[in-house]
Parts: C-alpha cells; sequence; structure tokens
C-alpha cells in the first residue's frame, strides 16, 4: 500500500511539473497574441510605443549632426530594442504549437525582419538603416483597439488587386510597348547633344513623358521630336484613367459578392443570391433546404 501510495504521489508530482510549462506558455499565449485582458493590452501598448522608439532611434541616427553627438547613445539604443525584439519574437514562438507557421505568416516575417538588420550590421555595417521596416510592427495597433474592421477592407481591396492582375499586367506591357516605340523614334530624330544617346536612354524620357512627370533633364529640340512628345504628354492623360477603371470595377464587384450568400441554389447549382433571398433568382427553386417550400402546394395558376 505505501509503495502504491509512494506512486501516486509521483505520479502526481511528475503531472504538475508536466502541466507548468503548458500553463505557463498558454498565459504567455494570452499576454502575446491576445488583447482581451489588462495584462495584454498593456504588453501591445508596450511594444507598440518600443516600436515606434526604435524607428525614432534609426531616423535621427541617419542625421549626420546627431549621430556625429549622440552616434553612442544611439547605438546602445539600438542594441538594446534588438536584444528586447529578440527575446519577444521567441517567447512568441514558445507559446505555439505550431511555431513554424507563425514563422511564415506575413507578421512572423515582419518580427524576424525588424531584428535580423542589427544582426546583419555585425557583418555588413550600414544595415541597420533597413531597420525601418519595423514601423510595419505598427499594423499590431488593429488589433489593440479592436479595429479589425479596416482590416477586411484591405482585404476586399487586395482581393480586388488580385483579380485584376491580368489586365493590369497587360496595361503595363501596352504601356512599355508605346515606350519602347516612341523611344526608337524619337532616339532616331533626336541628336546625341540633346540627350538621347541611347535607346534605353530614349526609354527613360519615354516613361517620364508618359507619365507627365516631366523631369527636364533630357528634352527634344527638333520640332519633330517635340511633337512626339505632346503626342506622349496627351497620351499619357488619356491612359493614366485605364488600370484605375479596372480596379474600381473590380472593387465594385467584390462589394457586391460581400451582399450576396455562397449558398448554391439546390435547383441549379448556382451562386450569388442575396443573403436574404429564399428563391433562386435563375430558377425559382426554393433555396432554404432545411425548410419546405411554403408555395409548394399551391396549383400553378399558369397550368389552368
Amino acid at each position: 500500500m505505501m509503495v502504491a501510495g509512494g506512486n501516486r504521489r509521483t505520479d502526481n508530482v511528475s503531472n504538475i511539473l508536466h502541466a507548468a510549462p503548458d500553463k505557463l506558455r498558454q498565459r504567455l499565449f494570452q499576454i502575446i497574441f491576445e488583447s482581451d485582458t489588462p495584462a495584454a493590452k498593456g504588453f501591445d501598448i508596450a511594444l507598440i510605443a518600443a516600436i515606434l522608439v526604435s524607428v525614432a532611434v534609426v531616423l535621427l541616427d541617419s542625421v549626420p549632426t546627431l549621430h556625429a553627438r549622440y552616434g553612442a547613445l544611439f547605438w546602445h539604443l539600438e542594441w538594446g530594442f534588438t536584444l528586447l525584439f529578440t527575446v519577444e519574437y521567441l517567447l512568441r514562438l514558445i507559446c505555439l504549437q505550431r511555431p513554424v507557421l507563425y514563422a511564415r505568416s506575413f507578421y512572423g516575417v515582419v518580427d524576424f525582419l525588424s531584428i535580423l538588420p542589427t544582426w546583419l550590421s555585425l557583418l555588413l555595417p550600414g544595415g541597420q538603416s533597413l531597420l525601418v521596416i519595423r514601423v510595419l510592427r505598427v499594423l499590431r495597433l488593429l488589433r489593440v483597439f479592436r479595429l479589425w474592421a479596416y482590416v477586411g477592407e484591405g482585404e476586399m481591396l487586395s482581393r480586388a488587386l488580385l483579380r485584376s492582375r491580368r489586365k493590369i499586367v497587360l496595361f503595363l506591357v501596352s504601356v512599355l510597348m508605346i515606350v519602347t516605340v516612341f523611344a526608337s523614334v524619337i532616339y532616331l530624330v533626336e541628336p546625341p547633344e540633346a540627350g538621347f544617346t541611347s535607346i534605353p536612354r530614349a526609354m527613360y524620357w519615354g516613361v517620364v513623358t508618359l507619365t507627365t512627370v516631366g523631369y527636364g533633364d533630357i528634352a527634344p529640340v527638333t520640332p519633330f521630336g517635340q511633337f512626339i512628345s505632346a503626342l506622349m504628354m496627351i497620351l499619357g492623360y488619356s491612359i493614366i484613367a485605364v488600370p484605375t477603371g479596372v480596379f474600381s470595377a473590380e472593387v465594385i464587384r467584390e462589394l457586391q459578392r460581400e451582399g450576396q450568400s455562397s449558398e448554391a441554389c439546390p435547383g441549379c447549382g448556382r451562386e450569388g443570391h442575396d443573403r436574404d433571398a429564399r428563391y433562386c433568382k435563375h430558377c425559382g427553386a426554393w433555396l432554404d433546404e432545411e425548410k419546405p417550400d411554403p408555395h409548394a402546394d399551391e396549383p400553378d395558376s399558369s397550368a389552368s
């Protein structure tokens, strides 16, 4: 009996030792990844403050006068923030059951890239300038203040951009062909003294002119070349609205999809019905499979 009791006590101690790390991981997860407790909100706000201060340090350190005067202070602050964010990144991985999935996610990649430049600076001097990527981590502010509606709108815009990618790529290829043709013509009619020393150089002028930027560092001097420039400017104004129209059309379609249900019609199998629709707009079938059609037993007036 004493042996059995001793075994039970040993098992209890073993269970407690195994449960302690799990409870610690669960507590870390609630603080680091959640935002519905005072501790979690305090952690997120403190983290965002540290991110903003660290980005400000990088920006100020790029000013020559401030770097000459406070360079040592900026260096110590930067390494302090890097060590802090490194520990935070490791804790995020430790408290997850599948840390690899988080490491591959958007926020996981941003968290990793936010600490990578400082460690790389040990091998590649000057890498600290890439630390401004930490400003992307402020996107966690949306989670802290429950602004997920903005995230949903951003996802809708991303889907619209993804759906219009082929049209936009086709538009860019068309623009590239126009620039190449006009650049070749302007290269033939303009003297090298005007700056058109090669077709790639003329293509640079074509992009600047077609986008109506007009730096003025290269300009045609012959009448025919000036005519081509005017034609390209007018063409630039006429085609600038094309990608905007394509993207706007996809946004409208996404808004229409959000107001529609993904439920398929049991009659014809089509989707895209309004959320409050009871009958299919394509075949007239009753959509709710769990309830009977209240008008199913009514006689068809067209039959009589």
